[in-house]
């Protein structure tokens, strides 16, 4: 019984399409094309998946980037010229580390711009409790007042 459903849970498993997807081997003239072709897949965003590269994605858009990707190798492009073309094709968006420009200022500053406000604004309010404190305290005749009225209390 045991046997019966392995097989045909093997058998199920060999007819899903699921899981007969394909792999992708990619046969190249020399390791450092190799090596950039690998460099490249971990670099390049997916935009379908927006958070793996097109080498961890399953998705068909980045099968084709891969694909285009070892076929620009093969003509014999460099790392830069397939990075050109993807970013003319794609944009920015497709760079995990996009460049500095001044249409991306804005995201690399504001953090630091955030934490310098919220830091000034600790900063006065604290400075203001202080002034507060000190514009509070009492003269020595009120403060007679108050331990005299403290002491009436007390003999009630």
């Amino acid at each position: 019984m045991r046997i019966c459903s392995i097989l045909v849970l093997l058998v199920g498993l060999w007819l899903s399409p699921s899981a007969m997807a394909a792999i992708d081997v990619y046969e190249f003239s020399s390791p450092k094309q190799e090596e950039v072709f690998h460099e490249l897949t971990r670099e390049l965003r997916c935009p379908k998946c927006q958070n793996q590269d097109i080498g961890d994605s399953d998705a068909e858009l980045a099968k084709d980037l891969r694909d285009k990707t070892y076929v620009m190798l093969q003509e014999g492009k460099n790392k830069k010229d397939v990075v050109e073309y993807m970013v003319a094709r794609y944009g920015n968006f497709i760079l995990y580390k996009p460049p500095v420009m001044a249409s991306t200022l804005i995201l690399w500053v504001s953090p630091v711009i955030v934490i310098v406000l919220g830091l000034l604004m600790v900063f006065a309010r604290a400075r203001k409790k202080t002034r507060h404190h000190a514009d509070n305290d009492l003269s020595a005749e009120e403060k007679q007042r108050l331990a005299n009225l403290l002491n009436k209390d007390k003999e009630n």
